[in-house]
């Protein structure tokens, strides 16, 4: 038996079945060097990016320690931004799919408070939220951290950035001094660092390289003098390779919002994704960026982090990042999969000495290349490939996927390949069809009925 196969660890007979029916046999690198230490109920720093197999390594030592029969909350997982919440809830609640009765609550801002209260007042075993929420919760007595014995931080240096020092520590004095303190962060700055030495007990750190390997990733520098010179060598470079699918990367949510306003000008299919939108606009944006109805997302690192994103034709550093290992991070997801990945980014001379420490970091040169001569490139930016239809009904309504798709597809319908990604929320649902096909995916799902009832319908655009 392989020391990398789950099988080798200690764990309950119902999370490794679990594991073997998921098709988890090996462990990731960052699982076989820190499970050990956190089944043991050791306190454990971890720094790997994402994708790395973290959420499985602090899931599996929580679900370990975890008493069912004791309906009290036994784990917090604090992370930056509600998607990321979601997401691990989603695999904690995967990874525990053979134990029964366990209840994972999300806690995260941006959404109604009455609901949360409520089902705070049920019960649950392990919370997953953002510090904020959380901090409001615990301040107004709803949430009883009394019998809690593991503490994860998750993408703590991201936290940081969005300003939660001070709710990560007001929350951090609400809970029992003797626990589990389970720290994952992709970068270790100081600040990292001070809270580790104030909030855990001999920590064990491991460090995982990037498992991305960048070499299947293609990679130009360009020259740039302005501001004016920045934004036409993106606009040249997205003409000239037309991806299906590409993040602009800016370091500031204000130029995020100017350069997304300015592409969709020139007639690109473009969203922006940045800390200053409310929760309603940034969920129609990821669903429009993940269903290809806009081809181009324009983000900053921090709103960008931890998001799904799959098959990702091409990432443009608008800026270059200021630490080597966020450039890492932001090529990381292009190229998945075997395929050939595309990185551009835009430089200045103000920008030499993180492109020199860029060079020594990836081990790369960065000469500058060409930009595409205007005669190479096409005259206008193609259309995204697909259309996002709204419904004004949801969850609450008993509205699902296949309800959806039986609508559209119904007598005199359009034919089903032509129905993309399908996102239901609590209240409103969105659904991509193909452009081609678009008027009469409204016609049909507007004048017919879903559940037995007329719903409102209409078109999202940019």
């Amino acid at each position: 038996m392989s020391t990398t196969d789950f099988s080798s660890l200690p764990l309950k007979p119902g999370l490794l079945e679990n594991l073997s029916s998921l098709g988890y046999e090996q462990m990731t690198p960052i699982q076989a060097q820190s499970l050990p230490d956190v089944l043991a109920g050791k306190d454990v720093i971890a720094q790997g990016k994402t994708g790395s197999g973290k959420t499985a390594a602090f899931a599996l030592g929580l679900l370990q320690r975890l008493n069912v029969k004791r309906f009290r909350v036994q784990t917090l997982v604090l992370c930056p931004t509600r998607e990321l919440a979601d997401q691990v809830a989603k695999e904690i609640r995967k990874i525990a799919r053979q134990i029964h009765n366990i209840k994972v609550l999300t806690l995260c801002g941006g959404l109604p408070m009455g609901p949360q209260i409520g089902s705070l007042e049920h019960g649950a075993h392990i919370i997953v939220g953002t510090p904020g929420r959380v901090e409001d919760h615990l301040l107004k007595g709803r949430l009883i951290l009394d019998e809690l014995n593991t503490f994860v931080l998750d993408e703590a240096d991201r936290m940081l950035e969005m300003g939660f020092q001070s709710a990560i520590d007001a929350i951090i004095d609400y809970a029992p001094k003797d626990r589990q303190t389970l720290l994952f962060s992709a970068t270790f700055p100081t600040q990292i660092k001070s809270i580790a030495d104030r909030i855990m007990v001999n920590p064990t750190m491991v460090k995982v390289e990037s498992t991305h390997d960048t070499n299947t990733i293609e990679q130009n520098f360009y020259k740039v003098t302005d501001n004016t010179s920045r934004y036409e060598a993106l606009r040249v470079l997205l003409l000239k390779y037309q991806p299906e699918s590409s993040v602009v990367f800016c370091n500031t949510k204000r130029e995020t919002q100017e350069v997304a306003d300015i592409l969709a000008d020139d007639g690109f299919n473009v969203v922006a994704l940045h800390g200053d939108l409310e929760q309603r606009v940034r969920d129609q944006t990821l669903v429009r960026f993940a269903n290809k109805s806009a081809s181009v997302l324009v983000a900053t690192d921090v709103a960008a982090r931890g998001l799904d994103i799959e098959s990702l034709d091409a990432v443009i550093n608008y800026h270059v990042s200021h630490d080597p290992e966020v450039h890492v991070h932001r090529i990381g997801r292009t190229g998945r999969a075997g395929s050939k990945g595309l990185a551009l980014t835009l430089f200045n001379d103000n920008d030499g000495y993180k492109v020199a420490m860029l060079e020594e970091y990836i081990g790369i040169s960065t000469d500058p290349s060409p930009l595409p001569n205007e005669d190479d490139i096409a005259a206008r930016p193609a259309p995204a490939s697909m259309a996002t239809l709204c419904i004004d009904g949801g969850k609450k309504h008993k509205v699902r996927p296949g309800d959806i798709v039986g609508a559209l597809t119904g007598k005199s319908g359009i034919p089903g390949d032509a129905i993309g990604k399908i996102h239901v929320f609590d209240r409103i649902a969105y659904v991509a069809v193909r452009r081609d096909v678009a008027n009469s995916a409204f016609t049909k799902l507007s004048e017919g009925k879903l559940k037995g009832r007329t719903f409102r319908v209409w078109r999202v655009r940019g």
